[in-house]
């Protein structure tokens, strides 16, 4: 496993945005920028990708225990601080609390559907009727063809 791959295992795992892993960076004196910390965290492939250091990757855990723990001055309760970073997360809109998307009808009358339209307006159309007649045989357009390529078939 790549230092690349830790990072981004505990970047999910702790639920932390770029800015917060710069601060927790900042905690032990390494700086380092945004645009910088993306580039660990695109796909190997992106031309902008650069692998994670030892460096780097050690500067973090060692400011991640300070930023979860806190100094020896002052300690802080890690499920606390884990707490208050679920907290800061924005919650999506699930799909049932939303209200169901409904399109303007362009015409009023299209829009009421428990009753009949009016005969005035763009909205007077005669209603299309299926013709269940059996009585008209179907006419065949085309007619069946033999087809010759040249060659014969005994």
């Amino acid at each position: 496993m790549t230092n690349n791959d830790i990072l981004k295992k505990l970047r999910v795992a702790l639920m932390l945005r770029d800015d917060q892993i710069v601060e927790i960076l900042e905690l032990v004196d390494f700086r380092i920028t945004k645009s910088e910390l993306g580039a660990f965290f695109r796909a190997e492939d992106h031309e902008n990708y650069m692998e994670c250091g030892d460096q780097v990757l050690r500067n973090f855990l060692n400011g991640l225990v300070i930023h979860l723990r806190g100094t020896k001055e002052n300690p802080k309760n890690p499920n606390d601080v884990l707490a208050k970073h679920k907290a800061e997360i924005p919650k999506k809109e699930s799909t049932k609390e939303r209200p169901e998307f409904k399109a303007s009808p362009k015409d009023a009358e299209k829009s009421r559907g428990d009753q009949r339209p009016s005969k005035s307006g763009t909205a007077a159309k005669k209603p299309f009727k299926k013709n269940n007649s059996k009585a008209t045989p179907k006419i065949q357009v085309v007619e069946k063809v033999i087809y010759k390529n040249g060659k014969n078939k005994k």
